[in-house]
């Protein structure tokens, strides 16, 4: 009975979504496009405050954030974090603004969707071209970084269930240690109630924990790497039993 209710509950969550995604594309593509960076940002991202209300209408999905206070509020850093469900892409464009985010390069051939994502300049990435996909995100990331916008990272590379961990590669390090910035690790266990890659929704409260920067001047890629991950990976199991 519970699966019939959920099912029903977001058939009512997408029916609204790609409506609402289908329309404030278009306007991006015909206004947004001509703003400027950081307007530009806030403009696309302004239907990610409705759609986090429709899930929660919905489907019952609410979202606790500790640790707020260690995202800098000043300055550019580069952010990690796991990789389980579509919520995080989503929440993550309303909690940091603006930022600049890393991700496949197939996303920005989307109809609709991907044309929106596309105005907000992400760093996308050819992952069957490994050097060149890591040339790409230290060259394109610096430059981000200078211009003062955050980037974020999920250095797993894919969405996978709750309670698989995955590898966590060395990007995100690699690219907070050659710019010379910190790097803040960001765990959540969204998949328990939003799933990757499945239309049922469960309800529940995803709570996301935001580490205290790590810094990486003077340090090797080596160790950043290791602290974050060991965070990260401790934070995930704690976080995935709650649900």
């Amino acid at each position: 009975m519970n699966n019939v209710v959920n099912f029903v509950r977001a058939m009512f969550y997408y029916l609204a979504f790609f409506i609402a995604t289908i329309i404030h594309s278009l306007l991006c593509v015909l206004i947004a496009r001509w703003l400027p960076f950081e307007r530009r940002f806030r403009f696309v991202t302004s239907l990610n405050f409705f759609y986090v209300f429709w899930i929660r209408f919905c489907c019952g999905i609410k979202v606790k954030v500790e640790g707020i206070e260690n995202l800098p509020k000043d300055g550019a850093y580069v952010a990690i974090a796991n990789h389980q469900s579509e919520w995080e892409t989503i929440f993550f464009q309303i909690l940091i603004r603006p930022h600049c985010i890393v991700l496949k390069q197939e996303l920005l051939k989307i109809p609709f969707f991907g044309w929106a994502l596309a105005l907000l300049d992400p760093i996308a990435l050819d992952r069957s071209q490994k050097r060149g996909a890591l040339k790409a995100l230290l060259g394109q990331g610096k430059d981000r970084l200078e211009r003062g916008v955050p980037v974020i990272i999920f250095p797993q590379g894919t969405r996978l269930p709750s309670g698989e961990l995955g590898v966590f590669n060395k990007g995100g390090a690699m690219l907070a240690a050659s710019a010379g910035v910190p790097l803040i690790p960001m765990a959540h266990n969204a998949g328990v109630f939003w799933p990757g890659r499945n239309f049922l929704k469960k309800p529940g409260t995803i709570t996301l924990r935001i580490g205290k920067p790590i810094a990486t001047v003077d340090s090797g890629v080596s160790d950043i790497h290791n602290q974050s991950v060991d965070w990260l990976k401790a934070q995930m199991q704690e976080l995935d039993q709650l649900g």
